[in-house]
């Protein structure tokens, strides 16, 4: 795959309306925002249901656990197993979550949600951003790019920079490695963005340098 080149400095243009030809283009980018809606919506039952009913029975069996009396030893031990499996359960449950729509993403945004990824892989990747948000669709194709690249191993020391309006998430990415670019295109296009190499010269394969990509908000 091929990113479109760009001059230093240019930024992406978002794919434009055409009459006629747009209508379908709207109603798949429509499909795709109501997917990530989804997501985040499958996140939260999680969250508010399995989760907190995990959480609250592994709370319940701990007060039942100190009533019963010091010689029942194998009872006690026995709950103390039941513990130790829910809070694995749960666990996972937090896992399956994140995979979904990370609660940080949700909650906080894709600023703080990107710092954490990179933070909890180790990764050497600074993100700056004013606090902003841009909607599920936008946040979630950029966090879960970035997430496969990290989980690849194709991002190199680089930094990532979120700016944008109402309308519109532009993510700028200074130092990127190979591959990433064609990440973000993969998540950007079914909602309408576009991505391209400010950095690369014309007639040189892109995917390397800087970075922008410009997604439509919801």
């Amino acid at each position: 795959m091929r990113l479109d080149p760009a001059l230093p400095g240019d930024l992406p243009a978002a794919p434009t309306a055409v009459p006629g030809a747009s209508a379908l283009a709207e109603a798949r980018r429509k499909r795709e925002r109501e997917q990530w809606q989804g997501r985040r919506r499958l996140e939260r039952q999680l969250h508010d249901g399995a989760a907190l009913r995990a959480s609250a029975l592994v709370l319940q069996l701990g007060l039942f656990r100190h009533r019963v009396p010091e010689a029942e030893h194998e009872l006690r031990a026995a709950i103390g197993i039941l513990q130790d499996e829910l809070h694995a359960v749960l666990q996972e449950l937090r896992d399956v979550a994140g995979q979904i729509y990370p609660p940080l993403l949700d909650e906080a945004g894709l600023g703080p949600a990107l710092r954490e990824l990179a933070e909890r892989l180790d990764a050497p990747m600074r993100v700056r951003d004013d606090g902003r948000r841009f909607g599920p669709a936008a946040e979630g194709a950029v966090y879960f790019a970035l997430a496969d690249a990290l989980a690849g191993d194709v991002v190199s020391p680089c930094e990532v920079t979120l700016g944008g309006s109402a309308a519109e998430l532009v993510v700028t990415v200074t130092g990127a490695g190979p591959g990433l670019g064609e990440l973000l295109l993969d998540r950007a296009r079914p909602l309408g963005g576009a991505v391209c190499d400010v950095s690369a010269p014309p007639d040189e394969t892109v995917g390397t340098g800087t970075i922008v990509a410009r997604i439509p908000c919801e």
